[in-house]
């Protein structure tokens, strides 16, 4: 039980260089969101009432970001190390006497029940808790020096001994401390080290040598991974698709080979749903139970219901809506339309900006000819109706219920219910008209 209101700092100052990107490092993006909002969710998960974002002068997109989801901002300028960067938010923080943790735009993987840990380590008595992990190769990042259970103090990778360097327990960069301490400590922390930079890290030692209590909590290495390079982007991609991957199976998903089906942070899939290999799902997609999704198909902005079949190799664009039972084929891109209860297109066809009635049935070839080069225009298909093949629907237009229209046919005036359409020119034969062009080619070919 929450005992002390919370607040999150999250830092997101740096340039991110590794990345060799025009784009600020905490703006690139893991299962379809910027990483920066994946820690300010984070935040809000754990009940943080105050959140900060604190960015540099070269990156305000990264300000815009935070302001944009809720936070307040702060800017870091000029970076001058961790320490300075929680101290670039005090003006922020102003007036809040809760407790504080230090979080990161870049380590979008970590979950709440672990900064959880964190928290519970202060409503138990410590004075400042670290989250740290013990990864298979510790390589240059800060040791954590624990002595009798308690965290003593933690040395940077280059400013440790031999002896330090040995040990295997490493900090994440998470910290927590009420916020009036932590503020004060930071207060007296020097950059009298080997980068010249103002640590965050030495908080620790400072509340030790005040006889506070510090404590570091262990967490999973694959939820701290803080990413710094496109490999890094690429890693922490992969671990948050398996870990979706796996909740949604044992929620009731199936996935035939579910290596290759990549998901959103928000894509909501129910119970007894097929997805076969290589489906994506873009942002905003929702896929009722009992859905069968076949192979090589994208999503995006959609919802699918119950019962029904999308692909092979189908593209459902944002604003799809598809009904219980319908069936969207291979070959077929739907945008921003309605397909009714049972409604059928089956192949090789383009619906956008359209509702298709109940039970309709849309021919190979079938094209909504929405666009007019300045404005989009709707298409509206009857229950029952049948689309011929090959049809352009030429928009606006109406379709009524249980008409048709005929094969290869162009319709731009409505069709009343039950009619048939005829779109298309008066079919003329010309009796012999190929044996004479091919021999005249012939004769061409000769007396060239």
């Amino acid at each position: 039980m929450m005992t002390q209101p919370r607040a999150a700092i999250i830092l997101a100052a740096g340039l991110g260089t590794r990345m060799k990107s025009g784009l600020p490092k905490c703006m690139h993006q893991v299962g379809g969101r910027p990483m920066l909002e994946w820690s300010i969710d984070l935040a809000r998960q754990v009940g943080a009432e105050s959140i900060v974002t604190v960015y540099g002068q070269q990156s305000p997109q990264i300000g815009a970001l935070g302001e944009a989801n809720g936070t307040a901002t702060a800017l870091q300028d000029p970076p001058l190390g961790t320490g300075h960067a929680v101290q670039s938010a005090q003006d922020a923080m102003s007036g809040f006497g809760g407790n504080a943790i230090v979080l990161y735009g870049d380590t979008p993987l970590i979950t709440a029940a672990t900064v959880e840990k964190v928290f519970t380590a202060l409503e138990d008595g410590a004075s400042v808790a670290v989250l740290g992990f013990s990864p298979d190769d510790p390589a240059a990042y800060g040791r954590l020096v624990v002595k009798d259970g308690l965290l003593d103090r933690i040395v940077e990778f280059k400013d440790a001994s031999e002896e330090e360097r040995a040990i295997g327990f490493v900090n994440s960069g998470v910290l927590a401390a009420p916020a009036p301490l932590l503020f004060e400590l930071l207060g007296e922390v020097t950059n009298d080290n080997a980068n010249g930079e103002y640590y965050l890290t030495d908080v620790v030692g400072l509340a030790r040598a005040r006889g506070l209590k510090a404590v570091a909590v262990e967490g999973d290495a694959a939820e701290v991974l803080g990413v710094n390079s496109r490999v890094d982007l690429a890693e922490a991609e992969a671990s948050w698709q398996r870990r979706r991957r796996d909740e949604l199976m044992r929620d009731g998903v199936t996935m035939t080979a579910p290596e290759t089906v990549f998901v959103a942070h928000d894509t909501q899939i129910g119970p007894d749903v097929i997805l076969e290999p290589n489906v994506v799902f873009g942002p905003g997609v929702t896929v009722e139970s009992g859905a069968h999704i076949h192979a090589f198909s994208h999503l995006e902005g959609c919802v699918v219901h119950g019962g029904a079949v999308i692909g092979p190799y189908a593209r459902l664009r944002p604003g799809a809506d598809i009904g219980e039972g319908a069936k969207i084929g291979n070959f077929v891109e739907v945008k921003k339309s309605t397909f009714g209860k049972g409604a059928k297109a089956n192949h090789l066809a383009y619906i956008g900006d359209a509702t298709v009635g109940s039970k309709a049935n849309i021919g190979a070839g079938t094209i909504t000819c929405n666009y007019d080069g300045f404005g989009k225009h709707q298409t509206h298909i009857g229950e029952g109706a049948f689309i011929g093949s090959n049809s352009s629907l030429v928009a606006p237009v109406s379709i009524g219920k249980g008409a048709y229209t005929g094969s290869g046919g162009v319709v731009t005036d409505n069709v009343p219910d039950d009619a048939l359409a005829l779109g298309r020119a008066k079919q003329v034969n010309k009796e012999g008209w190929a044996a004479r062009f091919r021999a005249a080619m012939e004769k061409r070919k000769s007396e060239s």
